[in-house]
């Protein structure tokens, strides 16, 4: 199986950088895992959030193929324990999935196509965090669900 992470805009702070390719050599171990950036749209004062959203909607659209199982990481999503993720990764594996394909979106969600289009949606927390932050999030909780799946012992109970 392989996993995307697909986001909106790029990831620029440095600090945010380093700890992400900690995480992504560590996931070279168990599973192929990729960032894809869309670059974010320009030019969007004179678009209405619902046209931002639409215009976004292509871009995520330009990226995934029709047999990718895509999941939104959104807001309000199912909110999943790292062992009950591991589990999800766990059952799309033996189910014969191919790729997962895992969106974040832009500043104002998802359009309604783009919801229809998914087939889950997870958040990370109750919280709100940067766009940035939550691809260090979740790379890091991706390499938590792969170690609790072999067993190893980077996460505790």
């Amino acid at each position: 199986m392989k996993i995307t992470l697909l986001t909106i805009g790029k990831t620029e702070d440095k600090y945010l950088l380093e700890g992400i390719e900690i995480y992504l050599k560590r996931l070279k171990h168990y599973i192929s895992f990729r960032i894809l950036e869309v670059p974010e749209l320009k030019g969007t004062k004179n678009l209405s959030q619902d046209q931002q959203k639409t215009k976004e909607a292509e871009l995520i659209f330009k990226n995934i193929n029709s047999t990718d199982y895509v999941v939104l990481l959104d807001e309000n999503g199912l909110e999943l324990s790292s062992k009950q993720f591991s589990m999800f990764l766990n059952k799309k594996m033996v189910g014969g999935q191919q790729h997962l394909v895992f969106v974040v979106g832009g500043p104002y969600g998802f359009s309604e196509e783009v919801y229809k289009r998914s087939g889950e949606k997870i958040s990370l927390s109750r919280m709100t965090f940067s766009h940035q932050m939550i691809r260090l999030f979740f790379t890091e909780q991706l390499y938590r669900a792969y170690t609790i799946l072999r067993g190893e012992p980077y996460h505790h109970d």
